[in-house]
């Protein structure tokens, strides 16, 4: 970023319980008009964001906001200005969504958007919102593998859609079948697979792209070179980190207390709130969550949680 004073904006993802996300088209007159964005507006001096949310989208939209919350925060720099763009989470409000400012809106699934053209800070923000709410962590290390394949089928069914394959203790050989039967019996449902680890084993397997562990992300300067990217975070520091390689999302962790590891000093709601809702990338909250924990997860800045054994039974 520049020398230039930040303008804060809230911009507000409201989304609907099918997935899709509502875009306004900028109106004549204003700079970018006709580019299409989130809605939202300027925060007033003196002025909360939570507020400046309820403010903007009354304004705007018509609508009184009933259930948001945090999501990621990221610094942009247009020609124009220096913008940091704090994004909410938008799932409940009151009111049919019309325009009062002359724009035109569309309601959009973010991996298929078809209206044109976008502002250039949302390309990031629409992939993002193409990850699903749920993350399965594999444990076919102490399920064994066949067992671990029968339960990857139930949750595929029950509609898992991402899936970190973990199991770094099996033999290399192994790991590659299963990483291949894992991405084999994923594609049929559109879920993505993640290797934690190797981006050779990710290419050998046909994998989406890799997930690192904190250790292996610190020592990267840039980005792996596949689609998607994930990192294993416990602090400010290394979701940073993971921010600046570019990753696309990172897991933050324990939450809370956990059976795996009963010693661990777990962060709390308070700090994982901070934490999330600072990060320019979405984070998983990871450890003593279970799936029904997506909505306070949410509430707490969080895109979702991540799951090890609750995601396969």
């Amino acid at each position: 970023m520049s020398q230039r004073p930040v303008t804060e904006v809230v911009a507000a993802v409201l989304t609907q319980p099918d997935g899709r996300v509502l875009l306004a088209q900028r109106p004549p007159g204003k700079v970018y008009a006709g580019y299409w964005e989130f809605p939202g507006g300027k925060v007033e001096p003196g002025e909360s964001l939570a507020t400046a949310l309820a403010r903007e989208l009354h304004e705007e939209l018509g609508i009184v906001v009933t259930r948001a919350g945090r999501w990621i925060t990221r610094l942009f720099e247009y020609p124009h200005a220096a913008v940091r763009l704090n994004f909410f989470r938008v799932f409940g409000w009151q009111g049919e969504p019309h325009p009062h400012e002359g724009q035109v809106f569309s309601w959009q699934q973010p991996d298929a958007v078809e209206v044109t053209p976008l502002l250039p800070a949302n390309f990031p923000i629409l992939k993002a919102l193409s990850l699903p709410p749920l993350l399965g962590i594999s444990r076919a290390e102490s399920l064994g593998v066949d067992s671990f394949l029968a339960r990857l089928d139930i949750a595929l069914h029950n509609g898992l859609r991402l899936i970190q394959l973990r199991d770094k203790t099996l033999p290399e050989a192994v790991r590659l079948q299963l990483a291949r039967e894992t991405v084999n019996r994923a594609r049929p449902f559109g879920a993505r697979v993640l290797i934690n680890g190797s981006l050779d084993l990710a290419r050998a397997a046909g994998a989406d792209g890799v997930h690192l562990d904190s250790a292996a992300a610190a020592d990267l300067t840039a980005r792996p070179d596949c689609e998607w990217v994930g990192v294993s975070c416990h602090d400010a520091a290394e979701l940073s980190h993971a921010a600046a390689i570019e990753a696309d999302f990172a897991l933050l962790s324990p939450v809370l207390p956990t059976l795996t590891h009963p010693g661990a000093t777990a962060l709390g709601w308070e700090a994982f709130s901070a934490l999330a809702g600072a990060s320019p990338i979405p984070v998983f909250g990871l450890g003593g969550l279970e799936r029904d924990d997506v909505p306070l997860a949410r509430s707490h800045g969080a895109h979702g949680v991540a799951l090890l054994r609750g995601a396969w039974t």
